[in-house]
């Protein structure tokens, strides 16, 4: 289940977006795009994220400590929001 993001979400996921579209991508990449946020919020927005159905995160196969992260498509969410 999709629901709609907060404002202060959606400006962040529209940066990564705009730089990554659905690429899988690692903390470090969201770092570099959202260079002024501290970890704290990066790690408030990924969750919002998450909770909210706009992301997937899975387990790197090489180091189980990380995780990478996909951004689903802004049209699939809306179209699934309808639903």
């Amino acid at each position: 289940m999709v629901s709609p993001i907060p404002k202060w979400v959606m400006q962040r996921y529209s940066m990564l977006w705009n730089k990554y579209h659905d690429a899988q991508v690692s903390y470090a990449d969201i770092q570099k795009v959202l260079k002024t946020d501290g970890r704290n919020t990066i790690s408030v927005f990924l969750k919002e994220l998450r909770s909210a159905g706009w992301l997937d995160i899975t387990m790197d196969e090489e180091d189980l400590r990380k995780r990478n992260y996909v951004l689903k498509d802004p049209h699939k969410v809306v179209k699934e929001m309808e639903t």
